[in-house]
């Protein structure tokens, strides 16, 4: 099988399993695999994170913003236009935040986050135990991670997220560590 198939066949298996949890069992699982985050090394060293806005039941990153902020950490989310995605940082959900891409929560543009020393939250569809990662598709991270290759980049997933092995490409960037409700996984 193509990995292309593969990876269409798992997308739409984690989706699946993504619909089948309902929205108090996603804020629950996303509070244990906040709790693993918040320890992380690589955390509590950053002063700017790049998180993403979580949407159809990801693991969720309101609360891990809400904390970094109340940490005195600065944060950006990202913004897509055509094949490109930017940070821009954000200090309020309410003021700084409109629908974007694919209906997701985007910045709007005002303050840009050119950090290079900054920590990098990865999303993604399907993960393994060596950190490869199954994104959406449009290849946004990876480009971004090429031009920005030093950033720390920790994944957040679920368990039912984690396969025995996923497909993947040699340019495909995996992030350094994976946090799940359940453990921490690094490569």
């Amino acid at each position: 099988m193509e990995k292309k198939d593969s990876k269409k066949i798992i997308r739409k298996e984690i989706r699946a399993y993504r619909a089948a949890h309902t929205d108090e069992q996603i804020h629950s699982m996303s509070l244990k695999a906040l709790n693993h985050f918040l320890k992380l090394p690589e955390y509590k060293q950053a002063k700017v994170i790049y998180a993403y806005m979580d949407c159809k039941h990801e693991v969720e990153t309101r609360d891990l913003i809400r904390a970094a902020w109340s940490e005195g950490k600065r944060v950006a989310v990202p913004k897509v236009t055509g094949e490109e995605m930017k940070f821009f940082y954000i200090t309020s959900f309410e003021n700084d935040l409109e629908d974007g891409y694919f209906g997701i929560q985007e910045p709007r543009q005002k303050n840009p986050a050119e950090e290079e020393d900054a920590l990098l939250l990865m999303p993604g569809v399907a993960f393994d135990e060596q950190c490869h990662r199954i994104g959406y598709g449009g290849g946004f991270y990876d480009r971004f991670l090429e031009v920005h290759p030093g950033l720390v980049t920790v994944a957040l997933a679920f368990e039912f997220q984690m396969k025995e092995e996923v497909p993947f490409e040699t340019f495909d960037i995996r992030p350094s560590k994976i946090v799940t409700e359940e453990r921490v996984i690094t490569r």
